[in-house]
């Protein structure tokens, strides 16, 4: 039984992306192995030079044209180095935020002006990108965020605060929502691009002690009558930034639903190893039937679930991916993917809750999938006002 023997499809199979595939893998081997991947861990942060080797080798800012220094290729090769860096182990390098989610938002809504300012560095790895929604008070409810943007001359003077940020601690260009007209509600908010260490008004508090993901930095930011330059208002007007947000939440989700895929990849790859080797009642484990009846429900959710996501990713790339299938995406395969990560965990018994045993650290991370970029129950209320 192979951990996965889907085909790619036609539109995910080229030379160019095995190409790519090969200088991620070798990438990830050299800068992302089990001992660096643990010293993330330890210090709660991938560090700077990781990010710059990252775009020294080519895997940053897939999305920016070449006009500003980036490769501008499209959707497939994020949904490459997410699925590498799962079946890695290395999604604690929150590559995919940087490049998948945050840079899209400069591509597509940043003036000629901002994009020759911004996008070389984020193809670089000297500027790294973050968005901050969420709040204290405002997680999935964006119309209920506090923080004010208030026009003051050629600036907006910004207060509030932001929280579950990550690349919060590195973070050098963040993309922050904030309220330019709180009596407006959706159509009152605004998005600003703010250089960090640009402006006055900004800090940084803890990195936040989290149930797993412990390598991706995250952590709480604060704006103390923060002066950001008018011109750093995205999308030229005020009041665009809710509409700008939910035309980026699709691909955002579909982003969530990839990393998941690869971890449960990587999950059933070392599951399989292990059975296959540990001896039990004179058998491997393998050779229990109950064994093979766990393996062979988790390899057809995971079957199920890449089947769904290729086809969503393949809508996403004709620009007809809508919210409600995106949230399907999101909510099937984290769903499917705490599923099989803990029946796997299971199989290992009691080395499954060492945590020198990658699937307890998987077991650990799997959690927040289901609950940032939306909740399932978030994903349910969107999937339901579609019927």
């Amino acid at each position: 039984m192979a951990a996965f023997d889907l085909p790619r499809p036609a539109f995910m199979d080229s030379e160019e992306l095995r190409m790519f595939e090969d200088a991620v893998d070798r990438f990830l081997d050299d800068h992302a192995s089990p001992a660096e991947t643990a010293r993330w861990r330890e210090e709660g942060a991938v560090d700077r030079e990781t990010w710059r080797a990252a775009g020294r080798a080519g895997l940053l800012g897939l999305c920016v044209p070449e006009a500003y220094g980036g490769p501008g290729v499209d959707f497939r090769y994020d949904a490459v180095l997410m699925e590498r860096q799962g079946l890695k182990n290395a999604l604690g390098f929150a590559l995919s935020l940087h490049n998948a989610v945050v840079a899209p938002y400069l591509v597509d809504y940043a003036s000629e002006e901002q994009k020759a300012r911004w996008l070389p560095g984020v193809v670089s790895g000297e500027t790294i990108l973050a968005v901050a929604m969420s709040e204290p008070a405002a997680g999935s409810d964006l119309q209920g965020m506090r923080t004010i943007a208030r026009r003051d001359g050629d600036h907006y003077v910004l207060n509030g605060q932001k929280t579950f940020i990550s690349n919060g601690l590195h973070g050098t260009l963040i993309v922050v929502a904030a309220k330019t007209d709180p009596g407006a509600g959706a159509k009152g908010i605004s998005l600003f691009a703010v250089e960090t260490d640009k402006v006055d008004g900004f800090a940084r508090g803890r990195l936040l002690d989290k149930l797993g993901q412990e390598g991706r930095d995250t952590a709480e930011i604060f704006f103390n009558d923060m002066r950001v330059p008018a011109e750093n208002l995205l999308g030229g007007t005020e009041g665009r930034g809710f509409a700008m947000l939910m035309e980026k939440l699709p691909q955002e989700r579909l982003v969530i639903a990839w990393q998941a895929i690869g971890m449960i990849e990587a999950a059933l790859t070392v599951t399989l190893d292990y059975v296959r080797d540990r001896k039990i009642f004179g058998k491997t484990l393998f050779d229990i039937q109950n064994t093979q009846f766990k393996l062979a429900e988790c390899k057809t959710q995971a079957t199920v679930a890449k089947t769904f996501l290729y086809h969503c990713t393949d809508m996403l790339l004709q620009n007809k991916l809508d919210a409600a299938t995106a949230s399907m995406a999101k909510l099937f395969v984290t769903e499917a993917q705490a599923k099989i990560v803990d029946e796997c965990l299971q199989l290992f018994g009691g080395y499954g809750y060492m945590l020198e045993y990658p699937i307890a650290e998987m077991y650990k991370d799997a959690r927040a999938y289901r609950i940032y970029g939306g909740a399932s129950e978030i994903m349910k209320l969107l999937i339901a006002r579609s019927l």
